[in-house]
């Protein structure tokens, strides 16, 4: 290997690993932060994890890392990065699933509005990124809008469906689904969760289980931990391995089109969220899951579970609404304002050093 070889090779290496720049206690440190925010972020739909983490500081370093175990590379930065994010992810995500969950189910209008707000508010976000937009952008955009308006209508026309989806492969599609779209800024898996029907009986599986845990039930434990932790647990493993190396390549060769089809899936996705809905429990003698409504079944039959329907809003409820589609949009605008804030800052310093 020649000198200018030998010179070229370290700098190669810094390129393609987490930055080594700051002490490794101050990186756990900013690491459990970006965790914990992820971890909310993930439990209310219309956040994104990776702005999150963009606005903790670590995104790069995540990916990073991401990247480095994908290809067997151990380096005990990497693995700081990783363990830490996803511990704090994991306990925030156990410890207010149950919140979140009752208060979807309570206050479903409220929430909802919230959560379209948090989702518009990510579009500004992909859409930087995307710009300048081309042809490509824009047929990527109508490529990822369709599908969502396109499953926002079958659970409208489905409701009871949408409110009950279940089975293995159903929660580890979700899991690999909300996995891989955490990995981008603006982008909330915990919406793909919502729309595709799954998000209340994931953080319900999520709730039973720490229930179990903590009353040490075994055999309450199972249920909930093979049905949905379990799938979804492994899904959320290969959505962050896998999908995100996919994502990263059609990211690396085609930019445009694959950032306008991010465009379009997120925009896409409020469609499915019209707030004015409630759950309502079935009549004895209605046909529900396959099964005819008796007075024991809808007694054991949970309210996270009963069907959904519209309902006509009050003008409080629309102005109320509206008011928390704003808060929602400027919350998530900030948000990612201070990410973007933090590396413009680095970018400007990096320049300098430069000359």
């Amino acid at each position: 290997m020649s000198d200018a070889d030998a010179a070229e090779a370290p700098e190669e290496e810094k390129a393609a690993t987490p930055a080594d720049d700051e002490p490794l206690a101050l990186l756990g440190i900013r690491s459990a932060i970006g965790g914990l925010l992820m971890g909310l972020a993930n439990l209310v739909p219309g956040i994104s994890g990776g702005t999150m983490l963009l606005a903790s500081g670590v995104y790069p370093k995540f990916i990073g890392a991401i990247a480095e175990v994908s290809t067997l590379k151990f380096r005990k930065r990497s693995l700081v990065v990783l363990g830490v994010i996803v511990l704090t992810a994991v306990l925030a995500i156990g410890l207010l699933a149950g919140v979140v969950k009752d208060l979807v189910v309570t206050h479903r209008w409220v929430m909802y509005s919230l959560f379209i707000g948090l989702t518009l508010g990510g579009v500004p976000v992909v859409w930087k990124l995307a710009k300048p937009a081309t042809n490509a952008t824009w047929i990527g955009a109508v490529v990822g809008f369709v599908p969502m308006a396109a499953l926002a209508w079958f659970q409208a026309q489905n409701p009871e469906g949408a409110a009950t989806s279940s089975g293995f492969l159903m929660m580890f599609f979700a899991g690999a689904a909300a996995a891989s779209a955490m990995i981008l800024p603006g982008v909330s898996g915990g919406y793909l969760l919502l729309v595709m029907g799954v998000y209340v009986p994931i953080l319900s599986g999520v709730d039973a289980v720490k229930e179990a845990l903590k009353a040490t039930d075994m055999g309450a434990l199972m249920g909930p931990f093979v049905d949905v932790v379990l799938p979804v647990g492994l899904g959320v493993l290969v959505g962050v391995l896998v999908v995100s190396n996919v994502l990263k390549r059609m990211l690396e060769r085609w930019e445009k089109g694959t950032l306008g089809g991010l465009l379009g899936l997120l925009v896409g996705a409020v469609v499915g969220l019209w707030p004015f809905q409630v759950g309502v429990a079935p009549e004895i003698g209605d046909t529900f899951k396959g099964q005819v409504v008796t007075a024991e079944l809808l007694a054991e039959l949970e309210p996270e579970k009963y069907p959904t329907e519209f309902f006509g809003p009050s003008g409080a409820q629309i102005g109320g609404a509206i008011g928390l589609i704003v808060v929602g949009f400027v919350l998530t605008a900030l948000i990612a304002k201070l990410g973007a804030g933090k590396d413009e800052a680095k970018a400007q310093a990096a320049a300098s050093a430069a000359e």
